[in-house]
C-alpha cells in the first residue's frame, strides 16, 4: 500500500528507476570481479549459492532453492558443481537420509571474502568521488533498499 503522500506516478517513476539501476550497478561490480579476481570466477548462480550458504551454514538444497528463488533441481547441480570444485561439503542429515546440509569449504570462504573485498573496494572509491549531500542520500535509502529485498524476497 502506497502512503497517503506519494502519488502512483512517482511510484512507478521510482520502481522503473530502481528496477533499470540496480541490475546495472550488480553488472558493474560483477565486471570488477572478473577483472580482479585471481581464481575461477563461479558463476552468479554459484556466488548466490556460496553467499547463502555463508549466511545460512547448513542449509538444505529446497530452503536454499526457496531463499534464492530457484528451483530446487538448478540448485542440486550448482551443488554438484561447486562440490567438485571443492567449495561446498555435503553432509547427511543424521535423521533423515535423503537430506543434505551444505557447508561453505575454507577455500571457498576465502574466496567469498575476496570477491567481498574486491567489491567494497570498488564502491569505496566510487563513494569517495561523490558530494556530501549524495552520499547522505545514500546513506539514509540504504535502509530502505533492505526493506525493499525483504519484500521483493517475501520476507518482511
Amino acid at each position: 500500500m502506497l502512503p497517503p503522500s506519494a502519488s502512483a506516478q512517482d511510484n512507478d517513476r521510482t520502481a522503473a528507476g530502481l528496477a533499470a539501476c540496480l541490475p546495472a550497478l550488480g553488472r558493474a561490480l560483477e565486471r570488477y570481479v572478473d577483472q580482479d579476481y585471481p581464481h575461477p570466477k563461479p558463476s552468479e548462480g554459484q556466488l548466490a549459492l556460496l553467499r547463502h550458504v555463508a549466511a545460512q551454514d547448513g542449509t538444505t538444497v529446497r530452503a536454499a532453492a526457496e531463499a534464492l528463488l530457484m528451483k530446487p533441481n538448478n540448485v542440486s547441480a550448482l551443488v554438484t558443481q561447486l562440490t567438485d570444485q571443492g567449495l561446498l561439503v555435503r553432509r547427511q542429515d543424521p535423521a533423515d537420509k535423503r537430506v543434505a546440509h551444505l557447508h561453505l569449504t575454507p577455500v571457498a570462504a576465502r574466496r567469498l571474502g575476496e570477491v567481498a573485498q574486491i567489491m567494497s573496494a570498488r564502491v569505496g572509491r566510487a563513494l569517495r568521488t561523490m558530494t556530501d549531500g549524495e552520499l547522505d542520500a545514500l546513506g539514509s535509502a540504504l535502509g530502505a533498499l533492505q526493506s525493499l529485498d525483504r519484500h521483493l524476497h517475501g520476507t518482511h
